[in-house]
């Protein structure tokens, strides 16, 4: 089952942090979801999905693709994304 991806809005963070980036993405032309954060880890960058924190000062995902493929799908989406935004510096 193919979904339409596309990438609406990214916002660079500027700084330090391993924060690098947010991203709000459009999902089959008619649902919009905020907050992907694109992060630099101790393996290189990656995609986290939008998150919320509870009362119990967790934090929880507000999306959770069902399988590997859309979640590589939604990954590679936000980081081309966000290599056309830095020319491709990570």
């Amino acid at each position: 089952m193919a979904v339409d991806i596309e990438v609406v809005d990214i916002r660079k963070v500027t700084g330090d942090s391993a924060l690098k980036a947010f991203a709000d993405v459009k999902i089959g032309g008619g649902v919009l979801v905020r907050g992907f954060s694109v992060v630099k880890g101790k393996n290189g960058v990656f995609v986290s999905m939008p998150r919320k924190p509870g009362k119990d000062g967790k934090w929880y995902d507000i999306l959770t693709p069902l399988s590997e493929d859309m979640k590589r799908e939604f990954e590679d989406r936000v980081l081309e994304a966000y290599d056309k935004e830095t020319d491709g510096v990570r």
